[in-house]
């Protein structure tokens, strides 16, 4: 399965909301086997650069952005299926 990379900063509260969803969704037996890494902007620039995206949270399938900013949890279950079906 492919990974599934989440742009965030720590003191985002939309981002904290996003991994709340996250957390919550990746237990469930459906999603369960999606490996997730999370890339904190400020920390790892030299990795946050080579990726087009404005807002956090931001949600890429290898380089394939699949949704940037704000999300309900029902967006973020959305992106979790877009990586299950790739």
């Amino acid at each position: 399965m492919k990974k599934l990379s989440i742009f965030y900063l720590e003191n985002c509260p939309y981002c904290k909301q996003a991994f709340k969803y996250l957390e919550e969704l990746l237990l469930t037996g459906q999603f369960q086997g999606i490996e997730l890494e999370k890339i904190e902007e400020s920390r790892q620039t030299e990795v946050a650069d080579t990726y087009d995206y404005y807002y956090v949270p931001s949600f890429y399938l290898e380089k394939t952005k699949l949704h940037e900013g704000a999300c309900s949890e029902e967006e973020v279950e959305k992106v979790l299926n877009l990586v299950l079906n790739s």
